[in-house]
């Protein structure tokens, strides 16, 4: 999947978000912190990193008009528990076709982000106000909490997590991801029909457990 390509979201979220970060054998997943802000919200697009100043969303009106359609805006936020994003800004968003958000820091008006139907993941819920002051960076990689997200990397989110796909690495991933589902859809067939994990995985090799000493009367 070139950056020219069309992203299929439908398969990727099939897939899911685990899926394709163990196939990418890479770190590509984000903190755990990062929930979505209401349950069923997931998220298929690429990456325009913005910065912010930490209680600051003026960064984020400036992403709004540099995103445009399938992108997700990915902003640094420091962690700051302030609603950098609400309903306004959803409506504003979905309006440019914009996929979604995934920021280090607070949204609010959950509820209204559900009835938009309108993806966003964060670090936390609140309703404490920002300030305008800081544009920001828009485009710039940045790093949330320790991961790296370049622009035109592949963000997909789902309730399990979030991982951000290298873009020069999707076409691999993807075939990758592919054949890992294949594999599991066969390992779930035999532990239906009854076979261990100790088996399938062949852990066995990997040694015994310690286990109380047999009572030489049969007592247990």
């Amino acid at each position: 999947m070139s950056g020219a390509d069309p992203i299929d979201a439908a398969e990727l979220l099939r897939l899911g978000s685990a899926t394709l970060y163990e196939a990418s054998g890479q770190d590509c997943f984000l903190d755990a912190a990062f929930r979505p802000a209401w349950d069923g919200a997931e998220i298929v697009g690429r990456a325009v990193p913005v910065a912010a100043q930490a209680g600051d969303n003026l960064a984020l009106h400036h992403g709004l008009e540099a995103a445009g359609p399938g992108d997700v805006l990915v902003v640094d936020g420091g962690g700051a528990p302030f609603g950098y994003w609400g309903e306004v800004m959803a409506a504003a968003a979905q309006a440019r076709g914009i996929a979604g958000l995934v920021i280090d820091g607070g949204v609010r008006d959950t509820a209204q982000l559900r009835e938009l139907g309108f993806g966003a993941f964060s670090t936390s819920i609140s309703i404490r106000g920002t300030i305008k002051q800081w544009p920001g960076t828009i485009g710039i990689p940045i790093t949330l909490r320790g991961r790296v997200v370049n622009a035109g990397d592949l963000v997909v989110a789902d309730r399990d997590g979030v991982a951000i796909l290298p873009s020069g690495d999707v076409d691999r991933i993807l075939e990758a991801a592919r054949a890992r589902a294949a594999k599991e859809d066969a390992y779930m067939a035999r532990l239906r029909a009854g076979e261990l994990t100790l088996d399938l995985y062949d852990f066995r090799r990997l040694g015994d457990p310690i286990r109380p000493a047999a009572d030489p009367n049969g007592a247990r």
